[in-house]
Formats: C-alpha cells, sequence, structure tokens
C-alpha cells in the first residue's frame, strides 16, 4: 500500500489551511513542534542551507536536491528524508499559481526517536544521510489525520501529541526506520558526529583543527574522518568550506556585503578563491548572484 492510493487527501487538508496564504519559500507554522508547510506558486531559485534531520512529504510540484555530488528530483507522492546534519543545494523546479508546489515537513526530533525506538526494539543501521522513496501510505494518513486537527483547535492539546508520534512511529516502522533510529541513540556514531557538527557550525569561519573535533566525538583522527564522510557525505574539510559558502551568500544577500567582505568574514584569506569556489557552488560569481536572488525576493513580495 502506498500514498498514491489516495494522493489528494493530504493535499487538499494542508491547502485547506494554507491555500488563502500568499505564497512563501519561508515554511509556514503549523504550531505542532517541528511541523510545517512550504507552498509556493513559481520554481525558486537555488537555496543553499545546512539542513537538520527532517522528512519532507512533497504533496505537489517538483523540487530538485543537491548533496555533494548526489542529485535528487522528487515530486508529488515522494518522500525526502534527511538523517543527518548535512549542506544542501535545493530548488522548487515546477510550481504554478494555480498548482502551487506544496509539502509537509517535520523536523526529526531524537528525543521522541529514542523513546519509540525502544518500544517497538528498533535497531540502528548506517546509511546515506540524504534518501528519497515514495511516500509511506501510513506517514501520509498519519499526517492528514495531524493536521486536521486544525479545524478544531481545542482538540490540539488533547490530541496533538498523540498523533504526532504517530507519525513518527510509522516512519520507524517502515522501510527507513532503522536509518531514522540512529537520530535517538546518545552515544550512536551518528550522535558522536552530530557533536562535531554542532562545533563546525558555530566555529565555521575559524581554521578547521581535525584533532579538536576528532575528541568531541571520542575518536581517532582516522576513525572521525570515516564515520563523519559516512554520516555527512563530506570530509570535514568538505563541509566547512559549505558552511563558508552559504553564510557568504547569507552575507551578501540579507547584509548587503561585498563578495570581498564577506569573503574574509567567513574565513577566506583569498578572495580569487573564494570566487572560484562560490562559482563552482552556486553556478554564478558571487556578485551577481546574490544580485539575482535579491531581485527574486524583491519581485516575491
Amino acid at each position: 500500500m502506498n500514498a498514491h492510493s489516495n494522493p489528494n487527501r493530504l493535499l487538499e487538508t494542508v491547502l485547506r489551511h494554507v491555500g488563502h496564504l500568499s505564497a512563501s519559500l519561508r515554511p509556514l507554522d503549523t504550531g505542532f513542534p517541528g511541523v510545517s508547510i512550504v507552498r509556493a506558486d513559481e520554481p525558486s531559485d537555488i537555496d543553499c542551507a545546512v539542513s537538520r534531520p527532517l522528512c519532507c512529504l512533497v504533496l505537489q510540484g517538483r523540487k530538485q536536491v543537491t548533496m555533494g555530488t548526489e542529485v535528487f528530483s522528487f515530486g508529488a507522492g515522494d518522500t525526502l528524508l534527511i538523517t543527518a546534519d548535512v549542506p544542501t543545494v535545493s530548488q522548487i523546479t515546477t510550481a504554478e499559481p494555480g498548482r502551487p508546489y506544496v509539502s509537509l515537513v517535520l523536523e526529526l526530533d531524537p528525543v521522541i526517536i529514542s523513546e519509540l525506538s525502544v518500544e517497538i526494539s528498533q535497531t540502528s543501521v548506517s546509511a546515506p544521510p540524504v534518501r528519497v522513496d515514495q511516500t509511506n501510505a501510513e506517514v501520509a494518513d498519519a499526517a492528514c489525520r495531524l493536521i486536521q486537527l486544525l479545524d478544531r483547535p481545542e482538540s490540539v492539546a488533547v490530541l496533538g501529541a498523540q498523533r504526532l508520534r504517530e507519525i513518527y512511529y510509522w516512519l520507524l516502522a517502515g522501510e527507513r526506520g532503522s536509518e531514522i533510529s540512529r537520530l535517538g541513540w546518545p552515544d550512536s556514531h551518528s550522535q558522536r558526529v552530530a557533536r562535531t557538527v554542532a562545533l563546525l557550525r558555530a566555529d565555521y569561519a575559524k581554521p578547521l583543527r581535525i584533532g579538536r573535533l576528532a575528541s568531541l566525538a571520542g575518536m581517532s583522527r582516522s576513525t572521525f574522518h570515516q564515520h563523519f564522510r559516512a554520516v555527512t557525505s563530506l570530509s570535514p574539510l568538505q563541509f566547512q568550506k559549505q558552511m563558508r559558502l552559504i553564510e557568504a551568500r547569507r552575507l551578501m544577500v540579507s547584509e548587503g556585503q561585498s563578495a570581498s567582505s564577506a569573503a574574509f568574514s567567513v574565513g577566506y584569506e583569498s578572495v580569487s578563491q573564494f570566487t572560484r569556489e562560490y562559482g563552482r557552488m552556486f553556478g554564478r560569481p558571487p556578485a551577481r548572484d546574490a544580485e539575482s536572488v535579491r531581485k527574486q525576493s524583491e519581485a516575491a513580495a
């Protein structure tokens, strides 16, 4: 059984609550912890970010996500699963005013995962951090029942947490359950690497110190490299580089910094090196890319 047996039910339920709102690439908060909705009336520009673990059910339209050298293209009836903090480049590729892109996003909570993994005796396995699969029907049905509570706000306090846990249950009971469950084990390789990722996120502009990261993970340098790449698909240096470029783009677009100023702000010592690496990641020189993103944001406002 799969979500295509009743493809419109969850979409209709979601649109009933966001169809009247202006389209926005910013996630729309549902009021349920970690659950948001994304709606867009037209294809988006390229968006780069360090994605936290999440489950994204695409209900209408299409999207493309690139992680490292892997490109994932998916659409209605598909689920994007990310099980580690990884830099991604994403773009909504199919959307139009009468048929917008719509997705339901659940940021995965390690506490709920840990509790349920024990209850259903779920074991964890290592796997690539980004997957695309056909949406599980039980997950879609549980998500639909959760969003339906918005029709009766007084029921949210009583039933909201229960229905949210039901979504997690079906995720853990599904084909990717063993991969998701590793997020809930505090001393797993995944969680050890997550601690180092948190440090990289905070100190991305500082020189990379592998010894410090390996010590934080409780591993030797060689073991740390092995497990970091297994969890994130990137080396620590590649991860830091993408973090720097993503932040530089934000500084240019949101704060109006010049390319050279942004480069030095995120830790680059050479503007020419920054320009080369930025172009490889975003497909355009820094200044031209930032200007394009600003114009698109102004047009959508």
